[in-house]
């Protein structure tokens, strides 16, 4: 039998796939404009934005950096993350290294026990895997970095590093980053690669304008491992690339090493209440509204041992340190029976010894007015004392005061 058409029939079905057609285009248009920038409403809001960056190498970490951005203030500060750093791991309850469940197609579970160590919420993470890594470097045209001594490697050929300010290509990127001497301290890779991040990531934002042309764009931003859009890679990194770099301090996860189920594992001090402190503190600092520089000084601290325990003043210096401050002299107190441990503020700036005095827990503060630098014109103050001067009591347990 042959089939008959009805023209009136074809055209009302036509119309109302087109109709569906142009209903699903619309919603699929709005939904992708509604979701194509996510991080802006981030960047405009007062909120600290924390990203984890990852120098991958062979399907494992090199190198794992947060980086907490203000964007009220534009300031920022970093924390490294050893992949030795020992923890009982929530993500398959055992003690091991922090690295050990790094895995480049997943790298969920790695953001969580970071977030963990911290004490804090990751909300974006970028990996530079050092198979594409020589190619994004190449593409904003080397890294800048500073480089306090002059290296050689030695393989199948001689590579030189010289010392001073230099520019490295892509192959010369990776291989700074890669290797490891015999002879050299276990630090000293850490220290290279904590240079060379913090130079990709001023390099990448002295490209901004580049990176925003199609065609380099288009190359860029898919060798970045990352769920974010490309639109909203290139906001944070335009955001990011605003910072002075050179005035960001790392702060490391400091610790000792142990042995732990057959490995050597760097176990965070005070079982890492220490830098989930840090962490803390530099987050109150970010959220200030400060104006000027004072905000990004380092101010320096006098600790003086009060008690009859020995190397009190030099234990309680690393603490310090670990916090970002300047401790240029420690030694004995005047006398070895403090009761109460003090602090001596020579800043006369409330917000700031208070921040000071939080890190040990300390309420007994006392204002001593700072001498000028010069008590004559021409002639050196040889009495110059520190922002800060703590005195250390019986009832500081070597991480707080008790008692308060």
């Amino acid at each position: 039998m042959k089939k008959t058409f009805d023209y009136k029939t074809d055209i009302s079905i036509f119309l109302l796939i087109a109709i569906i057609m142009l209903f699903l285009g619309g919603s699929l248009f709005t939904l992708n404009v509604l979701r194509s920038d996510p991080i802006e409403e981030a960047l405009t809001g007062e909120e600290i934005i924390n990203i984890l960056f990852v120098l991958e190498h062979e399907k494992k970490p090199l190198g794992s950096y947060v980086i907490m951005y203000s964007p009220m203030n534009n300031r920022a500060a970093a924390i490294s993350i050893p992949g030795d750093t020992g923890r009982i791991l929530k993500t398959v309850d055992k003690m091991d290294r922090i690295d050990s469940v790094y895995h480049p197609a997943n790298i969920e579970p790695y953001k969580i026990e970071i977030e963990e160590l911290l004490g804090l919420s990751v909300s974006y993470s970028i990996v530079f895997e050092t198979e594409k890594l020589a190619k994004i470097i190449d593409a904003i045209d080397g890294v800048k970095i500073f480089i306090p001594n002059p290296m050689e490697i030695y393989g199948e050929e001689i590579i030189l590093f010289p010392s001073g300010n230099t520019t490295l290509d892509g192959d010369k990127g990776i291989q700074y980053i890669v290797f490891e001497l015999a002879e050299e301290d276990s630090s000293e890779p850490s220290l290279r690669r904590e240079r060379f991040f913090l130079g990709l990531l001023k390099s990448i934002g002295e490209k901004k304008e580049q990176l925003k042309e199609p065609s380099i764009a288009k190359y860029f931003y898919p060798l970045l491992n990352t769920k974010m859009n490309r639109l909203s890679q290139r906001k944070l990194f335009e955001a990011l690339s605003n910072l002075d770099i050179d005035r960001i301090n790392m702060q490391v996860v400091s610790g000792n090493y142990r042995s732990v189920t057959g490995q050597r594992l760097l176990m965070p001090d005070y079982n890492g209440t220490v830098i989930r402190d840090v962490v803390r503190q530099a987050q109150r600092s970010l959220a200030q509204r400060t104006q000027g520089t004072l905000i990004e000084r380092v101010f320096t601290v006098e600790i003086l041992n009060g008690t009859t325990t020995t190397g009190l003043a030099s234990r309680t210096a690393d603490l310090i340190r670990s916090f970002n401050y300047d401790v240029i002299a420690t030694g004995n107190a005047d006398r070895n029976d403090y009761e109460n441990t003090e602090i001596i503020d020579r800043t006369g700036i409330e917000n700031v010894v208070n921040s000071f005095a939080a890190v040990i827990r300390c309420s007994n503060i006392r204002f001593e007015e700072k001498l000028p630098d010069e008590t004559d014109p021409g002639m050196p103050n040889v009495e110059y004392r520190a922002d800060f001067t703590m005195i250390l009591g019986k009832d500081f347990n070597g991480r707080i005061v008790t008692g308060n």
